[in-house]
């Protein structure tokens, strides 16, 4: 399949701010002209000036913020423009045909717009200079006698929408494809990951009626044999890992096991599968000393498919070294938990409403994102630094969590040969819970086969791995 052109505008160009300037002053002008003039009722105020200023600023800080890579997203003002010019243009004309050809001919231009610049029709970026200049056309023709005679009091009031439709012919110009071979997010994608458009038409429906993440989790159990990790944590002790351990072991092969089979860092949000590519972000809770009065917090690290156990190793260390150099353990999250709690109850339900629907619709800000332990690829909990077997924990509702993965403490078995002799052997138990309508459980088992022979072999988590398989081309 070809890839779609992705396009971008530069904030170096100077027809990029040669347009906001046109797009600014376009705002300024409706309101100042406003002024002058008088308005009517609010439906008026809401309709042709509120409505077309918020467009054009709008406009102007999407191309300016975020032009590089979420262009498409101008659609959004984009539509709003039709939505202001289509109750203009049902106020002023008097026929009702003539107002639906309007509408049609509005929506079509819009839809073209949109189609364009994520993507879908990149070929025919060009529409998009006739789009602009067929409006401004249209209005001149209607008003060339005040043209001509430079008649300044009939050509003032349509300034703000000669400058905006202007603006917008100066950002066609601007206009340039990604020829970087990557991959751009385009609409439907979030900020944590991209959507899968692939999908099996049985697993694009089946989160419309598994909707909640805790019921449509699997649970999976299993117990490793770990004479050779033991020997493997020896061994980079050695080499100055003086921390290194068993959490390091498991994460690392998890690691390497998202490399060859990279659906395990899909997850589910507002009932669509996304792929967080090779941005594995892996969620834990610390504590300062192992007291049951010791505060804890949660760190979240990115890795890679490509880490090796020592990247492991030192990305993870160094985010528990980070936070428990605070005195009091606190963590980015923890700030924002105590401001959440200042916040009356009735009013701070409604924030965690307003939270979940902004979280369905991929319209979370990135830095909440990151600070939240519910948005991520994996959580891993050591049960065994308690001293106690493992569990199967839950899984989130809230946020995108699609793994839960819990490991005890060492327990040795006596094990009869075939011989007859009996050997002992030293196990970890390790559980896990897992939603799965991220993948099928062929995968998850095939995984689970692979992450085992990982184990029993950890010196190949030394190196980098041979192939990254990608979960989307």
């Amino acid at each position: 399949m070809e890839r779609k052109k992705t396009f971008y505008v530069s904030r170096k160009n100077a027809l990029t701010w040669l347009m906001a300037l046109c797009l600014v002053g376009s705002a300024v002008a409706r309101i100042v002209i406003a002024c002058m003039k008088g308005t009517g009722g609010s439906q008026e105020v809401w309709s042709q000036i509120v409505l077309p200023v918020a467009a054009t600023l709008l406009f102007v800080l999407i191309v300016l913020i975020n032009g590089k890579e979420m262009l498409y997203k101008t659609a959004i003002p984009v539509w709003m423009i039709v939505i202001y010019s289509g109750i203009w243009i049902s106020a002023n004309v008097s026929s009702l045909m003539v107002s639906w050809l309007f509408w049609i001919a509005l929506i079509f231009f819009g839809v073209i717009y949109m189609e364009i610049t994520c993507g879908r029709w990149g070929g025919v970026v060009w529409l998009l200079l006739p789009i602009m200049l067929a409006p401004m056309v249209a209005i001149l023709y209607y008003h060339k006698e005040a043209v001509l005679q430079r008649n300044w009091s009939v050509l003032m009031p349509l300034m703000p929408d000669l400058l905006m439709l202007f603006g917008g012919c100066l950002l066609v110009f601007a206009i340039r494809v990604h020829a970087d071979g990557k991959y751009h997010p385009t609409w439907g994608d979030r900020n944590d990951g991209r959507k899968v458009r692939t999908l099996a038409p049985m697993a694009q429906i089946t989160a419309y009626f598994q909707v909640e993440r805790n019921t449509c989790s699997n649970l999976f159990e299993e117990s490793f044999e770990i004479t050779h990790i033991d020997r493997y944590i020896r061994q980079k002790r050695r080499e100055g890992l003086t921390d290194f351990g068993i959490t390091h072991v498991l994460l690392a092969a998890y690691v390497r096991g998202v490399a060859k089979y990279p659906q395990l860092n899909r997850f589910i949000n507002g009932q669509k599968v996304y792929s967080r590519d090779e941005d594995i972000q892996y969620c834990m809770v610390i504590k300062k000393e192992m007291s049951v009065d010791s505060p804890d917090t949660s760190i979240k690290v990115h890795l890679t498919p490509r880490d090796t156990a020592e990247d492991v190793y030192r990305k993870l260390n160094a985010a528990v070294a980070s936070v428990k150099a605070t005195q009091e353990l606190d963590s980015n999250l923890d700030s924002l938990i105590m401001s959440l709690n200042l916040i009356p109850s009735v009013v701070l339900k409604f924030v965690v409403w307003l939270l979940k629907l902004l979280d369905y619709f991929g319209w979370l800000p990135k830095f909440l994102l990151e600070l939240s332990p519910f948005h991520g690829s994996l959580f891993f909990t050591s049960m065994g630094s308690l001293g106690i077997p493992p569990i199967y924990h839950h899984l989130y509702d809230f946020g995108n969590l699609p793994v839960f993965g819990a490991f005890g403490c060492k327990r040795r078995a006596l094990e009869v040969q075939e011989d007859g002799s009996v050997v002992q052997r030293k196990y970890i138990d390790v559980k896990f819970s897992l939603d799965e309508r991220i993948c099928d459980g062929y995968y998850y088992a095939t995984f689970f086969k692979y992450y085992r022979r990982l184990l029993a072999h950890p010196e190949v988590l030394d190196n980098p791995p041979e192939e990254v398989v990608r979960d989307i081309d």
